[in-house]
This record gives C-alpha cells, sequence and structure tokens, in this order.
C-alpha cells in the first residue's frame, strides 16, 4: 500500500494543514491500495492564496504561450498514460480494457479538444466602435467525481488551462489516485507555480470550504443532484459562477420502425459499461408493447452472456462497482423493484455465483416497469436496466420526458429523419441516434435537475470566461 498524504500546492508537495489519513479501497478485492489525506479549510486558503497569486501573470499569457502548455501537458499525460489507467482500474474499478480504451484515453481526448479550440477562438470582435473581450473567468474551484474520474477532471482544467484560469481541484476521495498522477504530468509539464493545485478531502471538509470562499471566482461541480444543489447554495452569498454537471435518468426510446434485437442489445450493452456507473446511462429504455417479450428475450441474453471479473482481469468483462456503500444502495434499488412488481428478467440481488468477495453487482434488467415505478424515477448508478413498455409514440415521448433529469436521451429507428423527430422533442442537453457514441467537440450537459451550464469542446471553453465590453475601442468608420 502507498501512502499519498501530501497535496499539491502552490507547485510544490506539502503536508496537510491537520493530519488526516484515508484508506483508498480497490472495489475488486476490498483491500487498501494507498492512504491519501482529507483536507480542511485550512488546506483551501493555502490552495486559493496561490491561485490568485498565480492568476495575476498566467491570466496574461498570450494564445501561443498557453498552447505551448497544452501540448507539453499532452506529451506528459501520453508517456504517464499507462499509470494512469492501472490507477484507475484499482481505484474505481473500471475493468483494465474499458481504462486503456476509453477512461483515460478521455484525458487525451479533452486535452487535444482544448488545443484546438484555443487555436482559432475570436478573444476580442469588434462591433461598430466597441470591442467584445473574452477573459479569463479568474480562481476557478473544481470538484469531480469517482465514476470517470480523469475525463471529468480533464474537462474542466483543460479549457480552464486554456482560457487562462488557475484552479484549484478537488478530486473525490473514493478515486483520487489518478488525480495525483495528473498532479505530477502537470508539474513535469512545467505548469506554472499555483495555475493547479490539488487538495484532497470529503464533500464537508474541503468541498463547502471551496464553494463559500470569496477568493474562488467559479465552481463547477460534477457528481450527484443532491450535492449540486449544496454546492450552489454554499456559492450563492458570494455570487460566484456555478457550473453544473448533475445526474440523469436517460431514456433510450426503441421506436417501432428500429431493428429491435440489435437497439436492444447495445442498449443493454450502454447499461452495463462501467458497470452502469455514468450519469448518462441510458437506463429506461422504452419498447413497443408488443414487441415487449422478443425485447426481454433478447436483453436478457445480453445480460446473462456478460462475464464480471476483477478490474485487473484481462479481457472484455464488468468489474465491480465502486464501493461499499454504492453496492447496498444498488442492491436496495433492485429489491424494491422486485417488491414494485417488475419482472426481472436476469440479475437480481447479491453477487454473480463465484466472486464472494469484491462489490460485483449482477447485470440485471426488469421489464414490465411503470415509469412511476421506484426503479424508474432514482438514479439507481449500476448495472439495471429497466424496460418499458409503451403503446404510442406519443406515449414513449411523454414518459421519456416525465422524469426531473434530462441529461441524455436515446432514440432507435430505421429512419434517420424519423429518429430526428423524435430527439427534437425530448427535454433533454443531448440525444443519441442509432448508437452513436459521444463527441468531444460537442457540448456536454442537461436540461432540469441535471445541471447547467455546458462542458467538452467550445461550450465548456466558454464557460471558464467573462465577457468585457471596451466602448470607443475602435476609430469611427467613415
Amino acid at each position: 500500500m502507498k501512502d499519498q498524504l501530501q497535496f499539491y500546492i502552490d507547485g510544490q508537495w506539502v503536508d496537510p494543514a491537520v493530519p488526516r489519513a484515508l484508506d483508498v479501497i480497490n472495489p475488486s478485492t476490498e483491500e487498501p491500495v494507498a492512504r491519501i489525506s482529507l483536507g480542511s479549510a485550512a488546506d483551501v486558503d493555502k490552495a486559493v492564496a496561490a491561485a490568485r497569486r498565480a492568476f495575476e501573470t498566467y491570466s496574461q499569457t498570450t494564445r501561443e504561450e498557453r498552447l505551448a502548455l497544452l501540448a507539453k501537458v499532452l506529451e506528459v499525460y501520453q508517456k504517464r498514460y499507462g499509470d494512469v489507467v492501472a490507477a484507475i482500474s484499482q481505484e474505481m474499478g473500471a475493468p483494465l480494457w474499458l481504462s486503456k480504451a476509453a477512461q483515460a484515453a478521455m484525458g487525451v481526448a479533452h486535452l487535444a479538444t482544448a488545443i484546438e479550440v484555443l487555436k482559432n477562438f475570436p478573444f476580442e470582435q469588434v462591433h461598430g466602435t466597441t470591442a467584445i473581450v473574452h477573459e479569463p473567468v479568474g480562481v476557478v474551484g473544481m470538484i469531480t467525481p469517482w465514476n470517470w474520474p480523469i475525463n471529468q477532471i480533464m474537462c474542466k482544467v483543460a479549457p480552464a488551462l486554456a482560457a487562462g484560469c488557475t484552479m484549484i481541484l478537488k478530486p473525490s476521495e473514493v478515486a483520487p489516485l489518478n488525480a495525483l498522477l495528473l498532479a505530477e504530468v502537470m508539474h513535469e509539464a512545467g505548469v506554472p507555480p499555483g495555475v493547479f493545485n490539488l487538495v484532497n478531502g470529503d464533500g464537508p471538509g474541503v468541498g463547502e470550504a471551496m464553494a463559500v470562499h470569496p477568493g474562488i471566482d467559479m465552481m463547477t461541480f460534477t457528481g450527484s443532484t443532491r450535492a449540486g444543489i449544496a454546492v450552489a447554495k454554499a456559492a450563492a452569498d458570494s455570487v460566484k459562477r456555478v457550473a453544473q454537471e448533475l445526474g440523469g435518468k436517460s431514456a433510450n426510446i426503441v421506436l417501432e420502425d428500429a431493428d429491435l434485437d440489435r437497439a436492444v442489445r447495445q442498449g443493454v450493452q450502454a447499461v452495463l459499461m462501467n458497470s452502469g456507473q455514468s450519469c448518462n446511462a441510458p437506463t429506461r429504455m422504452f419498447v413497443p408493447r408488443a414487441k415487449h417479450a422478443q425485447a426481454m428475450a433478447a436483453a436478457k441474453a445480453v445480460a446473462e452472456g456478460t462475464k464480471v471479473a476483477d478490474a485487473l482481469a484481462e479481457g472484455m468483462h464488468m468489474g465491480p462497482v465502486v464501493s461499499e456503500l454504492q453496492f447496498n444502495k444498488i442492491q436496495g434499488l433492485i429489491q424494491k423493484g422486485i417488491d414494485e412488481g417488475a419482472t426481472l428478467v436476469a440479475g437480481g440481488t447479491g453477487r454473480p455465483d463465484g466472486l464472494a468477495k469484491g462489490y460485483f453487482v449482477k447485470p440485471t434488467v426488469f421489464a414490465d416497469v411503470r415509469n412511476d415505478m421506484t426503479i424508474a424515477r432514482e438514479e439507481i448508478f449500476g448495472p439495471v436496466l429497466v424496460m418499458i413498455p409503451y403503446d404510442t409514440e406519443e406515449d414513449a415521448i411523454r414518459m421519456a420526458n416525465d422524469t426531473p433529469y434530462g441529461l441524455s436521451g436515446y432514440v432507435q429507428s430505421g429512419s434517420l429523419e424519423h429518429a430526428r423527430r423524435v430527439a427534437n422533442r425530448l427535454r433533454t442537453g443531448m440525444v443519441h441516434l442509432n448508437g452513436a457514441g459521444p463527441d468531444p467537440a460537442a457540448p456536454f450537459g442537461g436540461y432540469k435537475q441535471s445541471g447547467n451550464g455546458r462542458e467538452w469542446g467550445e461550450h465548456g471553453f466558454r464557460d471558464f470566461l467573462e465577457v468585457k465590453a471596451v466602448m470607443g475601442a475602435a476609430p469611427k468608420q467613415g
């Protein structure tokens, strides 16, 4: 077990103000793999002071200087890629294949996207005699979750660096090792002292101290809706900007003209990827009532054919969920689905056969679900799909929108035009048509209680900028 008890503040590794250690648990084995320190308001004060000093100079760097810095960060990150893959698999349970192909890969994607956006972004535009200027927002507090850790860190850090901001990162204390590796990457890449700071900790000890801190100009938060509300309330007294990417209960509408078996197969696989721990997972599948039995059979085959194993095992499989807390929550919701009368098609409570230890959940499918059942309303955040039959397309759209969330939506159809018509009626920030994957250049975010603001691409970059109007900055024409 490795001790990583220091924080990265002002370009140095420093001890916490008050020692308080926490074990990082490998969810495949339930054994500790490292120890970190939990910080306090005093550590946040130190990091904010460093970030404010650094902002005075870093905010004045040129586009070319920041492009060179981002290119160096990308180069060093790629050199440490294998370390990031291993850390993510150990600390949060993503199988090695997924950590390599997607989890760690998103770090590269967001850095590359930030570089492309920065190359051509119009920081100043003249309208008549007025210059419209975009400037960095200032010191940014970042709170990130454990489920796609480096993805959700880098989609904040990369555009903030590109925009000229300085930052304090509080990664999830459940999966902090990849973030500590990123601090090493930043240091080796020559990011100036104070531009990037990392303080480990929990929500009450560090997250709240960041949200209320008057020296932080913006909070960007990814996590549960409940925690996002707490951050926004804490930030309100200092009127700082708050960007939130929160929960989801995304609908996957399989239309009458879709290839049903293919659509169901892809839909189940999308839910089971990352053990269901994705805020945008298509966890509510709407299927025509007349085809419900066929859809159940297709979903059952995928779920029961999915191998579950240690995250460090080779090959394609599903790993554990992240923690005992998550395991117990998911077990309770699966039992709730059974108690409320949904048809259990595959999976159920308990660990998969042959796995006596580790936070492993059976790939689970419920059918004959009503949209008012608990398992159709609450974000389970585990490998659990609910299948809801519908009678008409209008019913499917109405039920898809009948949720407090609005992060993502999915539509399957034999006609792209038909799919787009349905997509236009979904009250969500994103829609995937016919199995289309994510786009790092497209805005990521949701409607309603799924948050506000957008991440990824140019929209994510703009969230880290203030807009200034300078009147009389240009001569009158004619």
